[in-house]
Order: structure tokens, then C-alpha cells, then sequence
């Protein structure tokens, strides 16, 4: 296990500085740092310029640029902010902050839902649950982010208050404009509509896997081994079944908690919620190059991370992966 796990980590280091590598050249050619730092700065002298050119590693050789833009970003030298020359991390931070917490709540209440469903409609392939449960599962893939968080804005918000008098949920932010200090339960409040928005594709997908990777191990000779022995179909489907069926689905766990980390760049949009996805719109439309190098590093690096992570759990699962 040791040398499996020594092995994915040779793979990804040099992974991790040839995709920041690319992600530098396209923002550099995307967003042409030096131009948005000269609009944002009008009378800016050519000596703050090249100060500027130095610390962001904005050289015309892109890979020398590359390499002086990596050794300030991990001596901790981070240039400000282009508008309103703010410093980077506790931006950073707080958007981070704020879609890691609703990338694990909807992801805990998705994967929750999303297992039982596909538990259930395993247990009698093609009766009615299950085709319920499918054609729910089907409705909730096909309908794209925007248009459930709009549908649930307006039943919760614009309908609902007029109805009784008063909204049910917030639509925008995650406390109230002027609020200070921790409240769970005002922000638990702000959170319930985007964590349903982002909910309902995980629970229809996770339906989906949890099914046919149910009825796949179902079917298998062991299970069919193990009912001949007089054994429960209970704990034929606990013991037996769920066990193996939730390889494949830990590791698609991993990978797709890895990408929430990226930011829910449209559901964060359509609720103004200030995380990962906001934070990238606003420094991308200001072509903000300090501000947005970070936040790719950190995106890469929780990709990394959690593919890893999906390799090594897999390992952990199957025992002949490790051999491979």
C-alpha cells in the first residue's frame, strides 16, 4: 500500500506544475494582466509597472514568468488585488469558506438521499418505485441549475410572500445585509435554497450509480452463493451487497467533492452567494491576474487531492488494485 500510494504521489506533483503551468498561459493570454492593471491604475508610473510585471511573473518568456510567479506564490510574496489593491488570501479565504460549506451540506444531503433512492429501486427493478424513482432521478439530471434555483426563488420567495406575507427563504447572500457576528440559524436559513439547487442533481445521480451498481452485485454469483446458504436477504443486501456495490461510488464521492471545491459557479451566480464561483466571475470580469492565480492553484490542487484520495480508497476497497 505504501509503495501505491508513494507512486500516485510521484504522478502528482509534476501533474499539479504542468496543468498551473497551463492555466498561467491562458490567463495571461485571456485576461492580458498588464493592460487591466494599466485601466485599473490610469496614472500609474512605469516603475510601479514593472514592479508589478516582476512580482506576478508577467515576463515575455512565459516559462521564466511561470517559475518567478511560483516562487513568490509559495514564499507567501502575493502581489494585491488590481481593483482596490486588496490583499488576495482573506478573500480567498472567506469565498472558500463559504463553498465549502455548501458544497458538504448539499453533498451530504445528496449522496444521503441519493443512496436510499437507489437502494430502493434496486430492490424491484421495474416496478412501479423504481420507475418512479427513475423518471424522478431523469427529470432531476435533465433540469439545468438556473432553472430550478429561478423555480425555487419564486415559489419560495416572490409567490410564497404573497401568499402569507412574508418570505420563506432568502434568495440572495448568507446573512443579512448589515449582520455581524455567527447565527447557524440564519444562515442555515440563507443556505437552504442553494443547498436544494445543488441537492437535486446529486441525488439523481447518485440514484442512478447506487442502482445499477446494485443490481449488477445483485446478480453476481457470490450473492446468489451466499442466498443458497440460508442466509437473509437482509443481510445479503447490507452485508454483502451495499459493500461492494459502493466501491464505484466512494470513488465518484471523491472526485466530484474534489470539483465542489471549484465553486457552484451558477447556482453561487443566480444566489449572489459570495463563494469560490462568485469569487472567480467577479476577479475574471476585472481580469484580476492576482487575485485569480490563487484561486487556480486551489482548484487544481483539490482536484488532485481528491482524485487521489478516490485512487487510494479504491485500493483500500478492492485489494487487487494494489497489484495492478
Amino acid at each position: 500500500m505504501i509503495r501505491y500510494i508513494l507512486r500516485r504521489l510521484a504522478w502528482a506533483l509534476p501533474t499539479m506544475l504542468i496543468v498551473t503551468f497551463l492555466v498561467y498561459v491562458a490567463l495571461r493570454i485571456g485576461t492580458n494582466p498588464v493592460e487591466s492593471y494599466k485601466r485599473s491604475n490610469p496614472r500609474v508610473t512605469p516603475e510601479k509597472i514593472q514592479q508589478y510585471i516582476d512580482i506576478n511573473g508577467l515576463n515575455p518568456n512565459y516559462v521564466l514568468g511561470y517559475f518567478r510567479w511560483l516562487n513568490n506564490f509559495l514564499t507567501g510574496n502575493w502581489p494585491r488585488s488590481i481593483k482596490g489593491s486588496r490583499e488576495v488570501w482573506p478573500a480567498l479565504k472567506d469565498a472558500m469558506a463559504n463553498t465549502l460549506r455548501l458544497g458538504i451540506a448539499a453533498t451530504v444531503v445528496g449522496v444521503f438521499f441519493g443512496l436510499i433512492f437507489g437502494l430502493l429501486a434496486s430492490l424491484r427493478p421495474g416496478g412501479r418505485r423504481d420507475i418512479a424513482i427513475n423518471t424522478g432521478a431523469f427529470v432531476g439530471i435533465s433540469i439545468p441549475p438556473y432553472i430550478s434555483a429561478i423555480l425555487l426563488q419564486l415559489l419560495f420567495a416572490v409567490y410564497w410572500q404573497r401568499w402569507f406575507g412574508s418570505s420563506l427563504f432568502p434568495t440572495s447572500g448568507v446573512y443579512p445585509a448589515g449582520h455581524t457576528g455567527f447565527d447557524l440559524f440564519l444562515m442555515l436559513k440563507f443556505m437552504a435554497l442553494p443547498t436544494i439547487v445543488v441537492a437535486i442533481q446529486i441525488i439523481a445521480t447518485y440514484s442512478r450509480y447506487l442502482r445499477a451498481s446494485l443490481l449488477d452485485v445483485l446478480n453476481s454469483d457470490y450473492m446468489r452463493t451466499a442466498r443458497s446458504k440460508g442466509i437473509s436477504e437482509r443481510r445479503v443486501l447490507i452485508h454483502h451487497g451495499m459493500r461492494n456495490a459502493l466501491i464505484p461510488i466512494v470513488t465518484v464521492a471523491a472526485i466530484d467533492f474534489g470539483s465542489i471545491v471549484g465553486g457552484l459557479i451558477i447556482s453561487e451566480n443566480i444566489f449572489s452567494y459570495p463563494g469560490m464561483g462568485l469569487y472567480f466571475l467577479k476577479s475574471f470580469g476585472d481580469g484580476d491576474f492576482p487575485l485569480l492565480m490563487p484561486w487556480m492553484v486551489i482548484i487544481v490542487a483539490s482536484i488532485l487531492i481528491f482524485n487521489l484520495v478516490a485512487d487510494l480508497s479504491y485500493a483500500w476497497l478492492d485489494p487487487r488494485i494494489r497489484r495492478e
